[in-house]
């Protein structure tokens, strides 16, 4: 049996997950905006989970849009924003380590309307510091996004102090929060963000459903147009049964915070970290995930390493192009020279990891470095 190791990718859905989501493909049906019974009954279950969704994040539920992933989250984001402020705020900020969906917003918005972007660094740990945003904040700047948590190494960001200096300046702040939400405590008004993103499928929902909170008041443009559904920013017929599903799964989050399960997955992934030999830390050693554990082996190419342990299911941050591995972005942003970053492996535990499969992901790993 494979380990699976690689819940920042994607999650399993949980069973509570599909139990919900089983009646809205099969018997009830119907379109949330019809009047009759079958339409009353879907649009209750979009109503439940949107106020589900929002509980798990201190917010009120209709400030809860429903996307179909977390890129439209951040694309409806970055690029409403803009558009709402166009002729008038023609400036982004976003930090040097954001999601590839953050990274091509802001790049369309550079092509397209002729947006400057400002790249904010992060530092050997992979964190921003926000007097860093305090300075490349201008007059016309719109936005600043910077993610909560980084897939990657895990990092959490300062993202209350980042958005305390970008208030100051009447600018609206935007955070990718897909791998946080349900692992950490995620509070809208403890983050003081005006956008954040919300990944079904990084929190034991399907994949193919997401959500972006919009504080009120935000002005924001809509990027798919039609009917006025989700309060007329998203159009398209809701996609109830993941809708649904995502609203069990932040429920789902929210039971176990309170349970503090996520502090018994932090200590597995401790324990893996201190069955692995020689091995350097990738990320903040305690502003970091309960789950992340990015670590590179020295002398040894990481994805080399991993297809030595075909029971071990993991990653590496770097990507094929052309023919030739190219070490992480996000490890070359924090400074890493390529053979370390070559050299790193992410194993991401979930809330169904066991202690054995830790400790037999941690000798297979160590039996591959032994040359045969």
């Amino acid at each position: 049996m494979v380990i699976y190791l690689d819940h920042n990718a994607t999650t399993p859905i949980a069973p509570e997950v599909v139990a919900v989501i089983r009646p809205y493909l099969e018997r009830q049906f119907g379109n949330p905006s019809s009047a009759h019974a079958y339409g009353t009954a879907a649009s209750a279950a979009v109503d439940r989970a949107r106020a589900q969704v929002a509980g798990l994040l201190g917010a009120e539920p209709d400030t809860v849009t429903f996307t179909g992933s977390g890129s439209e989250a951040d694309t409806l984001a970055i690029i409403g924003v803009a558009l709402a402020r166009l002729g008038d705020r023609d400036h982004v900020v976003r930090s040097a380590v954001e999601h590839p969906a953050v990274v091509a917003a802001c790049r369309y918005l550079e092509r397209r309307f002729s947006f400057r972007v400002t790249v904010v660094p992060v530092d050997a740990y992979g964190l921003v510091d926000p007097d860093d945003v305090r300075r490349a904040l201008e007059p016309g700047t719109a936005l600043v996004s910077v993610m909560h948590a980084n897939n990657e190494v895990g990092t959490i960001q300062p993202i209350a102090e980042v958005a305390a200096v970008a208030r100051e300046h009447g600018v609206l702040v935007h955070t990718d929060a897909a791998q946080s939400v349900g692992k950490v405590r995620v509070d809208v008004d403890e983050l003081g963000v005006d956008l954040l993103t919300v990944v079904g499928h990084k929190m034991y929902a399907p994949k193919g459903i997401g959500a972006l909170y919009v504080r009120p008041a935000t002005r924001i443009d809509s990027v798919i147009h039609g009917a006025g559904h989700e309060h007329g920013l998203r159009a398209g017929t809701e996609n109830v049964p993941y809708i649904a599903g995502l609203g069990a799964a932040a429920t789902l989050g929210a039971r176990r915070l309170a349970a503090g399960a996520h502090l018994d997955m932090q200590r597995l992934r401790d324990r893996l970290h201190a069955a692995l030999p020689d091995v350097s830390l990738n990320g903040h050693p305690e502003r970091r995930l309960p789950n992340t554990l990015n670590v590179s082996f020295p002398g040894v190419d990481g994805e080399a390493l991993l297809a030595r342990t075909p029971a071990i299911a993991a990653a590496t941050g770097s990507a094929c192009h052309s023919g030739r591995t190219e070490p992480s972005a996000v490890l070359v942003a924090m400074g890493f020279d390529e053979r370390r970053a070559h050299g790193a492996v992410r194993l991401s535990l979930g809330y169904d990891t066991t202690a054995a499969e830790v400790d037999a992901a941690a000798a297979a790993l160590t039996d591959a470095l032994v040359p045969a």
